[in-house]
């Protein structure tokens, strides 16, 4: 296997081996947040068949969640030095041998540890996947790529609600767990045969910051885990605790030679840390929607659980199909004011669900759903090609990583938002139709809190400067490769990825 550096395309990647890569990377992104949101569906289920309590049962997505955003970070940075295409080769077999064997798990604990593994799995894919395209793709075809790759995170996270009830009723829950796993083969055989490249940091490897590594789990784990406890003393303390481990992370990532986290890479890159900013505070105010919407659409307007599931679809079907077309986009105009102004529709659609009442129509839902995802899709697609490009080569995978981590960190406070306004003014009680005039204000209190976090995030979006694109580089014949010494072997010097054709991108028919 030939092994390049990331700051440079390999010359024998042919316009097919690119479609593979993509085809690969959606495949990987595809799989794991359609797991995360059938699952989630069939959990009732689960817990019958099973015996399970509500503890237990609370764990089985939340070791899945914990796992994953534990990992993240270190598997970022551990594919910048040990290869790309390996760490994403390892996630997509670990997450297929986990499937199944969940797929045959019998007891609570094996289903709760196992749903831990492939959260690390997941990790390793959405830590890479990003930074493997941003290796193959220059500037000015990126991100198209980025954004056929949010497009099938997006696919799976509408498609697994539907499929997923309908796979539970039809064959049981197990076959959430053991469909995927053709899937997972035919990507691992997509990676072997067709893409012999591997990327990595260039130059000497570097030692792996394994203190970092452990102090930034035990803050993480502490700040998730506090969520659970929350409004209480204990959720007080541990969410203490967990900004304590964090802070300290920090000071410790100044500290060492070869940080896992180089906390310069914010002071110093205004690009990279306003579009993380932005990220996370984007996530924290739209997460909670599928959630608040659910029991809107069921408690006050009286829809079944699959009425509730339809209309709900529409958002991320709207995000699936819009956002290659904003990736495309960004290629071209600033990718600032494109994430900007998405940011600025989400907004717009918060506002317009705050005001939502039980005589609501359901178009005029409908509509705003869809303003949403086409905001949501004008945000993703340009804002992760802005951090891919704010860095060099050598740091795509950090940079993956830590995109990856702003999503879950946002998500969480989100949900943590929700959560705390539930416990103030609701209480820990089943919303019936007696307190339905409480949720109905925490309903709106919650959507207007977001919107006040979304109008932070226009502002963090637009501090990170402007900036044009570069346009792809029209296409050049590279000059035969020289050879430089590195080390006992010589290495071929390639010509760089900025160089390469625009039209090896696949077309708009072909998404493979």
């Amino acid at each position: 296997m030939t092994t390049h550096d990331s700051s440079q395309i390999p010359s024998d990647l042919t316009p097919a081996g690119r479609r593979i890569a993509i085809l690969a990377s959606v495949l990987g992104s595809f799989l794991t947040p359609f797991m995360i949101s059938a699952v989630n569906v069939a959990l009732p289920v689960i817990g019958r068949e099973l015996g399970l309590d509500a503890v237990l049962l609370n764990w089985v997505p939340t070791a899945f969640l914990l796992a994953s955003s534990v990992f993240l970070l270190p598997c970022g940075r551990l594919a910048d030095l040990w290869g790309r295409k390996a760490v994403y080769q390892w996630g997509i077999a670990l997450f297929t041998a986990t499937s199944l064997l969940l797929g045959l798990v019998e007891g609570p604990v094996g289903l709760v540890a196992l749903r831990a593994l492939q959260g690390m799995a997941g990790s390793m894919v959405f830590a890479t996947g990003p930074a493997i395209l941003a290796s193959i793709f220059g500037p000015g075809e990126r991100g198209r790529a980025l954004g056929i790759n949010v497009a099938a995170v997006y696919f799976g996270l509408s498609a697994g609600p539907f499929l997923g009830g309908v796979m539970t009723v039809q064959f049981g829950w197990r076959s959430l767990f053991l469909a995927p796993v053709p899937l997972g083969v035919l990507a691992l055989v997509l990676l072997w045969r067709g893409l012999p490249q591997e990327w990595r940091t260039a130059g000497p490897a570097q030692p792996f910051d394994r203190g970092g590594a452990l102090l930034y789990a035990a803050g993480l784990i502490a700040l998730i885990v506090s969520l659970s406890f929350l409004p209480g003393v204990a959720g007080w303390s541990l969410l203490a605790v967990g900004v304590a481990g964090l802070a300290v992370f920090l000071w410790w990532e100044t500290r060492v030679q070869a940080p896992l986290l180089p906390v310069a890479l914010f002071l110093d890159n205004r690009v990279f840390a306003f579009a993380n900013l932005a990220s996370l505070i984007h996530y924290a105010a739209t997460y909670a929607n599928s959630f608040l919407l659910s029991l809107f659409l069921q408690k006050a307007r009286g829809l079944s659980p699959r009425e509730a599931g339809t209309v709900l679809v529409v958002q991320p079907l709207v995000q699936a199909v819009c956002s290659p077309a904003a990736g495309w986009l960004s290629d071209r105009w600033d990718p600032r004011l494109l994430a900007s102004g998405g940011m600025g529709l989400t907004m717009a659609g918060l506002v317009a669900l705050a005001g939502s009442t039980a005589a609501t129509s359901l178009a005029w839902l409908v509509v705003v759903l869809g303003v949403m995802g086409f905001g949501f899709a004008l945000f993703s697609s340009p804002n992760i090609n802005c951090v891919m490009s704010a860095v060099t080569p050598r740091d795509y995978g950090l940079a993956a990583g830590v995109q990856s981590t702003m999503r879950v960190l946002g998500q969480m406070t989100s949900m943590a938002v929700t959560m705390l306004l539930f416990a103030l003014l609701i209480g820990a009680v089943e919303i019936d139709a007696q307190r339905l005039p409480a949720f109905l204000q925490t309903f709106r209190l919650a959507y207007l809190i977001f919107a006040g976090l979304c109008a932070l995030g226009i502002l963090a979006s637009l501090a990170r400067g402007p900036g044009q694109p570069p346009r792809a580089a029209p296409p050049t014949v590279a000059a035969p490769p020289t050879t430089a010494t590195a080390g006992p072997r010589a290495a071929p010097v390639l010509p760089p990825a900025g160089n390469a054709p625009a039209s090896s991108l696949p077309s708009g028919d072909d998404h493979g």
